[in-house]
Protein backbone atom coordinates (compact mmCIF):
# COMPACT_ATOMS: atom_id res chain seq x y z
CA UNK A 1 0.00 0.00 0.00
CA UNK A 2 0.97 3.62 -0.33
CA UNK A 3 -1.16 6.02 1.70
CA UNK A 4 1.21 8.95 2.19
CA UNK A 5 4.30 10.20 0.40
CA UNK A 6 6.45 13.26 -0.11
CA UNK A 7 7.87 15.29 -2.99
CA UNK A 8 10.18 17.77 -1.35
CA UNK A 9 12.98 18.40 -3.84
CA UNK A 10 13.12 19.65 -7.41
CA UNK A 11 16.84 19.54 -8.17
CA UNK A 12 17.52 17.20 -11.10
CA UNK A 13 13.77 17.01 -11.75
CA UNK A 14 14.24 17.77 -15.45
CA UNK A 15 17.13 15.31 -15.64
CA UNK A 16 14.99 12.47 -14.33
CA UNK A 17 11.64 13.23 -15.91
CA UNK A 18 12.57 15.30 -19.00
CA UNK A 19 10.20 18.06 -17.97
CA UNK A 20 10.78 21.10 -15.78
CA UNK A 21 9.14 21.34 -12.33
CA UNK A 22 6.36 23.86 -11.85
CA UNK A 23 7.58 27.44 -11.41
CA UNK A 24 5.69 27.66 -8.13
CA UNK A 25 7.04 24.34 -6.81
CA UNK A 26 6.81 24.06 -3.05
CA UNK A 27 8.20 21.11 -1.06
CA UNK A 28 5.50 18.75 0.19
CA UNK A 29 6.24 16.37 3.05
CA UNK A 30 2.91 14.69 3.71
CA UNK A 31 0.87 14.17 0.54
CA UNK A 32 -2.45 12.47 1.32
CA UNK A 33 -5.21 10.75 -0.67
CA UNK A 34 -7.72 12.93 -2.58
CA UNK A 35 -5.22 15.82 -2.63
CA UNK A 36 -3.82 17.31 -5.83
CA UNK A 37 -0.54 15.65 -6.84
CA UNK A 38 2.15 16.16 -9.48
CA UNK A 39 2.03 13.74 -12.42
CA UNK A 40 4.16 13.20 -15.53
CA UNK A 41 2.46 11.88 -18.65
CA UNK A 42 3.28 11.76 -22.34
CA UNK A 43 1.32 12.77 -25.42
CA UNK A 44 2.92 11.74 -28.71
CA UNK A 45 6.62 12.57 -28.29
CA UNK A 46 6.27 15.23 -25.57
CA UNK A 47 6.13 14.84 -21.81
CA UNK A 48 3.88 17.05 -19.73
CA UNK A 49 3.72 17.90 -16.07
CA UNK A 50 0.23 18.26 -14.67
CA UNK A 51 -1.71 17.90 -11.43
CA UNK A 52 -4.34 15.30 -10.69
CA UNK A 53 -6.47 14.14 -7.82
CA UNK A 54 -4.87 11.22 -5.98
CA UNK A 55 -7.53 8.52 -6.00
CA UNK A 56 -8.76 7.25 -9.34
CA UNK A 57 -12.23 8.18 -10.55
CA UNK A 58 -12.96 5.88 -13.53
CA UNK A 59 -14.56 7.60 -16.51
CA UNK A 60 -17.71 5.49 -16.11
CA UNK A 61 -18.25 6.28 -12.41
CA UNK A 62 -21.53 7.87 -11.39
CA UNK A 63 -19.72 10.19 -8.98
CA UNK A 64 -16.37 10.75 -7.29
CA UNK A 65 -17.12 8.78 -4.12
CA UNK A 66 -14.89 5.86 -5.23
CA UNK A 67 -11.79 8.05 -5.33
CA UNK A 68 -10.57 7.46 -1.75
CA UNK A 69 -10.76 3.68 -2.18
CA UNK A 70 -8.79 3.69 -5.45
CA UNK A 71 -5.59 5.45 -4.38
CA UNK A 72 -3.71 2.19 -5.06
CA UNK A 73 -4.02 -0.52 -7.70
CA UNK A 74 -2.64 -4.04 -7.24
CA UNK A 75 -0.29 -4.51 -10.19
CA UNK A 76 -1.12 -8.22 -10.48
CA UNK A 77 -4.79 -7.44 -11.12
CA UNK A 78 -4.85 -4.27 -13.23
CA UNK A 79 -5.59 -6.21 -16.41
CA UNK A 80 -8.70 -7.69 -14.79
CA UNK A 81 -10.22 -4.92 -12.68
CA UNK A 82 -12.69 -2.69 -14.61
CA UNK A 83 -11.57 0.37 -12.64
CA UNK A 84 -7.97 0.05 -13.88
CA UNK A 85 -8.01 -2.08 -17.04
CA UNK A 86 -8.43 0.66 -19.65
CA UNK A 87 -6.04 3.02 -17.87
CA UNK A 88 -3.39 0.32 -17.71
CA UNK A 89 -3.65 -0.14 -21.46
CA UNK A 90 -3.41 3.47 -22.51
CA UNK A 91 -3.23 5.96 -19.61
CA UNK A 92 -0.05 5.26 -17.68
CA UNK A 93 1.87 7.97 -15.85
CA UNK A 94 4.79 8.67 -13.54
CA UNK A 95 4.18 10.08 -10.06
CA UNK A 96 7.38 11.77 -8.82
CA UNK A 97 8.37 11.39 -5.16
CA UNK A 98 11.38 11.17 -2.91
CA UNK A 99 9.88 9.25 -0.01
CA UNK A 100 6.78 7.49 1.29
CA UNK A 101 5.41 6.39 4.66
CA UNK A 102 4.10 3.17 6.13
CA UNK A 103 2.86 2.36 9.62
CA UNK A 104 4.01 -0.61 11.69
CA UNK A 105 1.57 -1.95 14.25
CA UNK A 106 2.97 -2.93 17.64
CA UNK A 107 0.25 -3.69 20.15
CA UNK A 108 -1.98 -0.62 20.28
CA UNK A 109 0.63 1.56 18.61
CA UNK A 110 1.14 2.26 14.91
CA UNK A 111 4.60 3.71 14.38
CA UNK A 112 5.16 5.62 11.12
CA UNK A 113 8.29 4.95 9.08
CA UNK A 114 9.75 6.84 6.16
CA UNK A 115 11.07 4.95 3.12
CA UNK A 116 13.24 6.38 0.38
CA UNK A 117 16.40 5.88 -1.62
CA UNK A 118 19.75 5.73 0.15
CA UNK A 119 20.72 9.16 -1.17
CA UNK A 120 17.22 10.66 -0.74
CA UNK A 121 17.06 11.14 -4.50
CA UNK A 122 13.96 11.50 -6.66
CA UNK A 123 12.15 8.46 -8.04
CA UNK A 124 8.81 7.71 -9.66
CA UNK A 125 5.87 5.54 -8.71
CA UNK A 126 4.19 3.67 -11.56
CA UNK A 127 0.80 5.33 -11.94
CA UNK A 128 -2.44 5.13 -13.89
CA UNK A 129 -4.79 8.00 -14.66
CA UNK A 130 -8.30 8.61 -15.96
CA UNK A 131 -10.59 11.50 -16.85
CA UNK A 132 -14.10 11.80 -15.41
CA UNK A 133 -16.81 14.24 -16.44
CA UNK A 134 -19.77 15.10 -14.25
CA UNK A 135 -23.30 15.45 -15.63
CA UNK A 136 -22.81 19.20 -15.26
CA UNK A 137 -19.67 19.18 -17.40
CA UNK A 138 -16.99 19.36 -14.69
CA UNK A 139 -13.83 17.43 -15.56
CA UNK A 140 -11.61 15.70 -13.00
CA UNK A 141 -8.36 13.97 -13.88
CA UNK A 142 -7.24 11.51 -11.22
CA UNK A 143 -4.57 8.89 -10.64
CA UNK A 144 -3.68 5.76 -8.72
CA UNK A 145 -0.33 4.33 -7.57
CA UNK A 146 0.42 0.72 -8.45
CA UNK A 147 1.53 -1.63 -5.67
CA UNK A 148 3.38 -4.93 -5.55
CA UNK A 149 4.67 -7.39 -2.95
CA UNK A 150 7.09 -5.86 -0.41
CA UNK A 151 10.85 -6.11 -0.48
CA UNK A 152 12.72 -7.19 2.65
CA UNK A 153 12.88 -3.61 3.91
CA UNK A 154 9.07 -3.44 4.14
CA UNK A 155 7.99 -7.04 4.63
CA UNK A 156 7.75 -6.78 8.43
CA UNK A 157 5.56 -3.67 8.16
CA UNK A 158 3.15 -4.22 5.28
CA UNK A 159 2.26 -6.89 2.73
CA UNK A 160 2.34 -4.35 -0.13
CA UNK A 161 4.64 -1.57 -1.32
CA UNK A 162 4.33 1.00 -4.10
CA UNK A 163 5.90 0.13 -7.45
CA UNK A 164 9.03 2.25 -7.89
CA UNK A 165 10.01 2.21 -11.54
CA UNK A 166 13.71 2.22 -12.49
CA UNK A 167 14.44 5.21 -14.70
CA UNK A 168 15.31 3.00 -17.66
CA UNK A 169 11.64 1.97 -17.86
CA UNK A 170 10.11 5.46 -17.82
CA UNK A 171 9.89 5.85 -21.58
CA UNK A 172 8.29 2.47 -22.21
CA UNK A 173 5.86 2.89 -19.30
CA UNK A 174 4.62 6.18 -20.72
CA UNK A 175 4.50 5.24 -24.40
CA UNK A 176 4.08 1.48 -24.96
CA UNK A 177 0.91 0.56 -26.88
CA UNK A 178 -1.93 -1.37 -25.30
CA UNK A 179 -0.82 -4.56 -27.04
CA UNK A 180 2.35 -4.58 -24.96
CA UNK A 181 0.67 -3.98 -21.60
CA UNK A 182 1.08 -7.51 -20.33
CA UNK A 183 4.86 -7.36 -20.56
CA UNK A 184 4.94 -4.74 -17.84
CA UNK A 185 4.24 -7.42 -15.25
CA UNK A 186 7.97 -8.11 -15.51
CA UNK A 187 8.86 -4.63 -14.24
CA UNK A 188 6.05 -4.11 -11.71
CA UNK A 189 8.11 -5.82 -9.04
CA UNK A 190 9.59 -4.85 -5.65
CA UNK A 191 12.35 -2.26 -5.85
CA UNK A 192 15.78 -3.38 -4.66
CA UNK A 193 15.89 -3.13 -0.87
CA UNK A 194 19.65 -2.54 -0.96
CA UNK A 195 19.06 0.81 -2.68
CA UNK A 196 16.61 1.98 -0.01
CA UNK A 197 16.61 2.96 3.64
CA UNK A 198 13.93 3.35 6.29
CA UNK A 199 13.72 5.18 9.57
CA UNK A 200 11.04 6.04 12.14
CA UNK A 201 9.37 9.45 12.05
CA UNK A 202 7.13 11.28 14.46
CA UNK A 203 3.35 11.05 14.68
CA UNK A 204 3.11 14.44 12.95
CA UNK A 205 2.70 12.58 9.67
CA UNK A 206 -0.47 10.94 11.00
CA UNK A 207 -2.50 14.08 10.31
CA UNK A 208 -2.78 15.33 6.73
CA UNK A 209 -2.87 18.95 7.81
CA UNK A 210 0.74 18.64 8.98
CA UNK A 211 2.94 19.49 5.99
CA UNK A 212 6.19 20.67 7.56
CA UNK A 213 9.62 19.15 6.95
CA UNK A 214 9.41 17.64 10.44
CA UNK A 215 7.09 14.98 9.02
CA UNK A 216 10.04 13.38 7.24
CA UNK A 217 12.67 13.87 9.94
CA UNK A 218 14.12 10.80 11.61
CA UNK A 219 13.40 10.42 15.30
CA UNK A 220 16.02 8.98 17.61
CA UNK A 221 13.82 6.37 19.22
CA UNK A 222 10.51 4.66 18.67
CA UNK A 223 7.84 5.64 21.23
CA UNK A 224 6.91 3.31 24.06
CA UNK A 225 4.90 0.38 22.64
CA UNK A 226 2.34 0.73 25.43
CA UNK A 227 1.28 4.17 24.20
CA UNK A 228 -1.83 4.69 22.16
CA UNK A 229 -1.46 5.44 18.47
CA UNK A 230 -3.44 5.69 15.27
CA UNK A 231 -2.72 5.12 11.61
CA UNK A 232 -3.55 8.44 10.05
CA UNK A 233 -6.20 11.09 9.87
CA UNK A 234 -7.33 12.34 6.50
Amino acid sequence: MCGRYRLSRKDRFAQYFEVDPFDDFEPRYNIAPTQSVTVVRQVDSARYLTTMRWGLVPSWSKDTSVSASLINARSEMVMEKPAFRDSFRSRRCLIPANGFYEWKRSGKTKQPYHFGLNDDDLFAFAGLWDRWRSPGGKTIESCSILTTTPNKLLSDIHDRMPVILPQRHYEAWLTAPASEGERFQEVLVPFEAERMRRYPVSSLVNAAQNESAECAQQIESVPDQASTGFLFDL
